[in-house]
């Protein structure tokens, strides 16, 4: 009877701090199998019970690894897999994947629509500073980006973006069925989001808004794909907008007073994103798109063996040119950047700086780009990799 006579705003507040709150978290990880390991005290081998003080400290000291339990290892294999989907090993191999092996057309619209959507929701974490939940109570499996704030959750924007963009944009190239396609989009994003409350590293609020704001950002720029589209393909200053307005975004990221992750992320999403549109924008000059051949929407012949043969030794060519092109271009700007500046190339510290890291990672990224839009399709035709498997 309290509660139904609070003031609505009341209520809607408490709803709000209960998403937010890192008892839920610890509540979710539990359900799925992942509790902490309490601290034990003297003479004890379990790590299950409690102890205070110098006598924890000396406990941990005796009883070394992980401060957490696992008691159902297939959430936890299946939730530290959907992990990945958000990060950099994943949006290295599955968004050139879609370029090498089905279209490069899908290819440039999950690029651009990933890079604005990640570009907004980085920014929005430094500048409202909201916390990551605490531990304890959550148990957290990931400690790279725990300086990161928490608000949005990224991997939630970025797996919405993702799965949806190649949703809506695919069923204008290929024919197959969309509820289908709509169910598996909906089980990915899902995964990806469970997945951040089960490694402890965002609320339950956090990744509600992440889903939220990437849907609206999709759905307002939804109308002007096709129009960007064209722009980026056409437009004379396509391939100068393309690299100066990613190079500024990234030089004029909000500073913090301590160093995060999230620049070094966002330019290196920035500079994929400026490689690939500058990519593009020759391969249309050159005639030669590798695009598929309409009317559309396309029916995609049947997935053999000699086909999907043929798609595993494409990605592995084209891995290994993106991988060689990292650390051959990533290895010189860190040197020369590093002699400009005066600085050591093993010093962690020089590397973190605004004037080494933003040079080096956008040098890097957009020869990524370049080489995976404009080279390694190319490669293919010298090996006869693409004729081939483009008539099965």
């Amino acid at each position: 009877f309290y509660v139904s006579t609070l003031p609505r705003s009341l209520k809607m507040w408490g709803f709000i701090s209960y998403l937010n709150s890192p008892e839920l978290v610890a509540s979710f990880q539990r359900c799925c199998g992942l509790v902490p390991r309490e601290t034990c005290s003297y003479g004890s081998r379990n790590g299950l019970v409690h102890s205070n003080g110098s006598d924890a400290f000396l406990c941990v000291q005796e009883h070394p690894g992980p401060h957490y339990e696992v008691r159902n290892w297939l959430f936890y294999f299946l939730f530290l897999t959907s992990a990945t989907l958000g990060h950099e090993v994943f949006y290295i191999t599955f968004l050139p994947c879609i370029h090498w092996n089905l279209d490069p057309f899908l290819c440039r619209r999950l690029v651009n629509v990933w890079a604005v959507v990640m570009y907004i929701g980085q920014v929005m974490k430094d500048i409202l500073k909201l916390p990551r939940p605490p531990s304890p109570p959550v148990v957290k499996l990931e400690t790279r980006v725990d300086a990161e704030y928490g608000m949005p959750s990224t991997h939630a924007m970025a797996a919405t973006a993702i799965s949806f963009t190649l949703l809506l944009s695919a069923q204008e190239r290929v024919k197959f069925p969309f509820e289908l396609g709509l169910i598996v989009a909906v089980v990915l994003s899902a995964l990806v989001c469970l997945s951040r409350l089960y490694t402890g590293m965002h609320s339950a609020l956090d990744v509600i808004c992440g889903v939220v704001i990437s849907a609206v950002i999709m759905a307002v720029s939804y109308p002007y794909w096709g129009t960007i589209d064209y722009l980026q393909l056409h437009n004379p200053l396509s391939p100068v907008v393309g690299v100066v307005l990613p190079l500024f975004l990234s030089y004029k990221y909000p500073e913090l007073d301590h160093y995060s992750t999230t620049r070094g992320d966002t330019t290196v999403i920035l500079a994929c994103c400026s490689g690939c549109s500058v990519g593009y924008w020759v391969n249309e000059r050159l005639g030669l798109t590798f695009d598929l051949a309409g009317p559309f929407p396309v029916t995609l012949p049947p997935l053999t063996l000699v086909a999907l043969g043929l798609g595993v030794v494409r990605f592995l060519v084209g891995l290994g040119m993106l991988v060689l092109t990292r650390q051959t271009v990533r290895w010189a700007s860190l040197r020369v950047l590093c002699r400009i500046n005066g600085a050591s190339v093993s010093d962690v510290e020089a590397r973190r700086r605004k004037e080494i890291e933003v040079p080096y990672k956008f040098s890097t990224y957009v020869a990524i780009g370049l080489v995976n839009s404009i080279l390694v399709n190319r490669v293919y035709v010298m090996m006869g990799l693409w004729d081939l498997g483009n008539s099965v």
